[in-house]
């Protein structure tokens, strides 16, 4: 396993380096092919293992996978955000993005916990060098939204 990130609290591994691509519309598509394409345009491009140890809670260990052509939207950063956060295409927010979101489609991964979810999201873009401030708006934009428009349990 790879060591994506580390810390007193979280640690995030991959079995390999994840491998994002974008799905272009093609002449040949129909048009459900295309409306797919333009509301999830990144694809996972290989099968990926993923490990989450939550050292805040007793190293309580998550691990699932995402599969290869799994795909999803990219970040979801409002267009009026884009000038002080960056647009959803922004090749530093993918790989939080996508594990966040599989996170999303999936809380029994991780035991139902959206704080850690949150975390996670977090630890990702701060590996990938996402600036503290944009971080911390994007980190609070998705803990606030899961809260009041998500089912996570308790």
């Amino acid at each position: 396993m790879i060591k994506w990130y580390s810390s007193k609290d979280l640690s995030i591994y991959f079995d390999d380096t994840p491998f994002v691509c974008i799905r272009y519309s093609l002449p040949s598509d129909t048009e459900t092919e295309i409306k797919s394409k333009k509301k999830y345009p990144f694809v996972n491009k290989r099968d990926l293992l993923v490990r989450i140890v939550y050292h805040k809670k007793n190293d309580r260990t998550h691990e699932f996978s995402i599969p290869k052509g799994y795909c999803f939207d990219g970040a979801s950063v409002p267009r009026f955000f884009w000038r002080i956060i960056g647009a959803p295409t922004d090749n530093s927010f993918l790989i939080a993005a996508m594990v966040h979101d599989i996170l999303c489609e999936n809380h029994q991964y991780i035991m139902n916990d959206r704080e850690l979810s949150t975390e996670v999201f977090n630890a990702l873009l701060e590996t990938s060098r996402v600036g503290k401030f944009k971080r911390y708006l994007m980190k609070h934009s998705v803990d606030t939204f899961q809260r009041l428009f998500c089912r996570w349990g308790k």
